[in-house]
């Protein structure tokens, strides 16, 4: 049966039972790494990386031509980084699993990871021991966390529930809502003005709002929160 039978109504291959590879799409800026992480998935029987990429934007046009089920991206690559690849695959591509390689022990680049849509979070220190348990665990639809990430998404959850914080519809009104997504978007109080059809003026008293209703500082504080509860994809 030729290949294409396999491939899902979206156009986007499926990992299933008849396919005994796992076709991977890899993608980092340093081909030393590239090379490291290759060797230790292809001397698995069931992984293949059947394509390799220098940078973001180069992964996703891979991803566009190539057959595959399983793209692990490094975080930080020219052009567009692994995240921002990672939201445009996830659209692109619905049912292709995404692994985030990275050195950052970050809890700020794990938390947009998930909310960009990767399966897991992969620390190139310990590739050689959790990267392929991470590949097997994407495919089965199983999220891949390494201890430290479970470790911030505990202490995440226990910190905003002692501080009693609630959902973003209970805590500010559409419009703080509004500002705050363009704000966390990088737009200046001009164009939100514009975009919003309102002053510049209103623009800054809403931030002066946001910040002292969700007791922030500025605005890098503003987009984390954006993103910790959901208003924006990082």
């Amino acid at each position: 049966m030729p290949d294409d039978a396999t491939t899902s109504p979206t156009g986007t291959p499926p990992w299933r039972a008849s396919r005994s590879t796992i076709r991977i799409l890899l993608a980092d800026d340093h081909a030393l790494v590239r090379r490291g992480v290759r060797l230790i998935l292809d001397q698995e029987p069931d992984l293949e990386v059947v394509a390799e990429a220098g940078d973001g934007a180069e992964a996703v046009e891979l991803a566009r031509t190539s057959d595959v089920d399983l793209a692990v991206l490094d975080i930080a690559m020219p052009r567009m980084t692994g995240l921002q690849a990672a939201r445009e695959l996830a659209v692109l591509k619905p049912g292709l699993r995404i692994l985030m390689l990275t050195m950052h022990d970050n809890e700020q680049y794990f938390f947009q990871a998930l909310k960009a849509g990767a399966s897991g979070y992969v620390l190139k220190s310990v590739a050689d021991r959790d990267l392929v348990a991470a590949c097997r665990a994407a495919m089965r639809d199983e999220p891949f966390l390494y201890p430290g990430a479970v470790t911030a998404l505990i202490r995440n959850y226990l910190d905003r529930a002692r501080r009693g914080e609630e959902a973003p519809d209970q805590v500010l009104t559409p419009r703080e809502e509004e500002v705050l997504k363009l704000v966390a978007e990088g737009h200046s109080s001009k164009e939100i003005a514009e975009l919003l059809f309102i002053s510049v003026k209103t623009v800054q008293r809403h931030r002066a709002n946001l910040l002292q209703k969700l007791g922030l500082r500025d605005r890098l504080e503003l987009t984390r929160y954006a993103i910790r509860v959901g208003l924006i994809e990082p």
